[in-house]
């Protein structure tokens, strides 16, 4: 037996599912009932410019009125307003999108700017109200004004009322325990947080000296060419109360496929030591929605400050978050194309701005990278880094020819990209590169790391990155600079120590000896730092500098003085490496102290 029938659904039951479930946040409410009368508002200006209905002078608008005595939160605006039979149709019928029907009945006005989808703003009131009253007044010529009102069970009672002017107003009694929102400041700020774009005045406890506490049209709703750079930093300002001028923006403004307006900041770098996370407000005409919503604003972009509007976003019934679906990877994608080009587009008409504001962006950009393949494809040749004299070079400039897979065969290496980590740290080794007029990159930020593995990631067969004191580079050292016994006097002194010896000859020949660590080892060592599992081992080597005479003295010195003269080369070689342990500190110090007593024959 097959049988068909209408699913019902008993107001008794969806009320406490309001209530409690539907919103995350109960001060919500305002935001819905705000969004409703901005909704009213623009039915009316649709059917004006229709005909539909007779257009008036004076403003539209919405206020929100708080008393303390009677307890009630009223919002009332000057728009469409109801009849008997639409209260009845669309306030008593939970769900039923009043929005919706306006929409299908006038086709001709278009969906644009109307807010309301699902039918359930109205009831988010009830999280807070013991009881709620509407009353009304229709635009139509010879209507009644309405009044309704109803405790959020079952039943309500519906009657003609007095009221004058068209339009509505809801008023909510307050539950015991919701007395906050009667504070004049929570209520302000409720309003500012959640309505400061929409796109009507919106007062509250109006007076005639009274200002709206919204901005009805926002810089973002603008065409670009016709906002100047001071309202840009302007609404920056006021909109993040960040008194620090942004060093760039992105100003987002299409139509199709789908519509999107906004405006990116880029902001100045308070830290370099971590990632600041900025504030990116998404609005849905002209609402707002919620901060930093992970689905249309990639990870790395929450690192900027900005607003972004898209009435086509898929909300779900609560307005609070988005559906996941194709047209917000879509979103997405677009908004993350957009920065890109206006990076390219910076680096090519102003790359000395561009050069300036580095320091600010490398670490958006490097994050951008890594969090993103299409990004990084977008702006992998404007990544510039400096050298060691000061000058600016793309990354990839530094790449070399792709080594094949018979190459690689036969041994070759990729490009090998040598980088200093810390400059100061690092002085002997980045003079050494100085003096044999060598190149290397600065690699000073704590992303860096992970930005130069995941650039040899993406490059494997075109680039290698190695510290500056990894190796000794062959355009370092002159051939020939091994030396057997300079090599058996080093090994008998430092026995003791676990690192290896090896002796070659440098051009620099100031220099007794370096300290090399292999660039894996040592990568694998801060790893394990990093994650706690110990330092691990080093593999660390002795580079001894035969082109030295002091280096070439041992040969003849006695052994007292070798051993005095090794332990002083390996210590110095260390000092430039990394500082020295307190057992090799007192050592070190001891030592110099006999030198001292030697040289003043004491």
């Amino acid at each position: 037996m097959e049988k068909q029938g209408n699913i019902r659904i008993s107001s008794e039951n969806m009320m406490p599912i309001i209530k409690k479930w539907l919103y995350s946040e109960k001060d919500i409410f305002l935001r819905e009932i705000v969004a409703n009368a901005s909704d009213a508002i623009t039915k009316h200006q649709k059917l004006t410019s229709l005909g539909e209905a007779e257009k008036e002078d004076g403003e539209y608008f919405i206020t929100v009125t708080t008393d303390d005595k009677q307890k009630t939160l009223t919002v009332e605006d000057n728009g469409i307003g109801m009849t008997a039979e639409e209260v009845e149709k669309y306030i008593t019928q939970i769900a039923f999108s009043g929005a919706a029907d306006f929409v299908s009945k006038y086709e001709k006005a278009n969906g644009d700017g109307i807010i309301g989808h699902f039918g359930l703003g109205f009831y988010s009131a009830y999280m807070v109200s013991d009881s709620i009253e509407i009353y009304t007044k229709s635009y139509q010529d010879g209507a009644q004004a309405v009044r309704w009102e109803s405790d959020g069970n079952s039943t309500y009672t519906i009657s003609d009322c007095d009221k004058t002017t068209r339009g509505t107003k809801i008023v909510m009694h307050l539950s015991e325990g919701e007395e906050e929102f009667l504070r004049e400041n929570v209520v302000q700020g409720l309003i500012q947080k959640y309505c400061s774009f929409m796109p009507y005045n919106i007062y509250l406890n109006k007076t005639e000296e009274s200002s709206p506490l919204n901005t009805p049209t926002p810089l973002y709703t603008k065409d670009p060419k016709e906002c100047t750079e001071e309202e840009y930093k302007s609404f920056y300002r006021e909109t993040f109360s960040d008194y620090n001028e942004p060093l760039f923006w992105v100003h987002l403004n299409m139509e199709y496929p789908f519509r999107l307006k906004g405006i990116l900041y880029f902001p100045k770098v308070r830290k370099q030591v971590e990632l600041e996370r900025g504030q990116v407000k998404l609005y849905c005409n002209q609402v707002f929605i919620a901060d930093n919503i992970k689905e249309v604003i990639p990870e790395f972009l929450m690192l900027l400050n900005g607003v972004i509007d898209c009435p086509d976003i898929p909300l779900n019934v609560s307005r609070s978050f988005l559906q996941n679906d194709k047209q917000v990877q879509k979103i997405a994608k677009h908004i993350t194309k957009k920065v890109a080009d206006k990076l390219g587009e910076l680096y090519r008409n102003d790359k000395e701005k561009y050069e300036n504001c580095w320091n600010d962006i490398a670490t958006f950009v490097k994050f951008g990278c890594i969090k993103d393949d299409d990004f990084y494809s977008r702006v992998k040749d404007i990544i510039i880094y400096k050298n060691i004299s000061g000058e600016y070079r793309s990354v990839t400039s530094y790449f070399g020819e792709e080594v094949t897979a018979e190459e690689a065969k036969e041994g070759k290496q990729p490009q090998a990209v040598y980088y200093v980590s810390d400059e100061n740290k690092q002085a002997q080794y980045v003079q050494m590169f100085r003096d044999a007029a060598l190149d290397a990159i600065v690699c000073d930020t704590y992303i860096d790391p992970h930005f130069i593995s995941y650039l040899e990631y993406k490059n494997p067969t075109r680039v290698r990155f190695m510290r500056i004191d990894s190796d000794v580079d062959g355009a370092l050292k002159e051939l020939g600079g091994e030396d057997a016994q300079i090599e058996e006097i080093f090994k008998s002194v430092l026995s003791e120590q676990s690192l290896k010896i090896k002796t070659e000859k440098l051009k620099n020949a100031n220099v007794p000896a370096v300290v090399n660590v292999s660039e894996f080892m040592r990568r694998m060592s801060e790893m394990n730092s990093f994650y706690q599992m110990g330092e691990g081992p080093t593999d660390m080597t002795l580079v001894v500098n035969t082109a030295n005479s002091a280096v070439q003295a041992l040969k003849d010195a006695s052994s007292e003085k070798k051993e005095q003269a090794v332990k002083q080369i390996y210590y110095l070689a260390l000092l430039a490496y990394r500082p020295l342990t307190p057992e090799e500190l007192t050592d070190f110090v001891g030592k110099n102290v006999t030198l001292l007593e030697s040289f003043l024959k004491i």
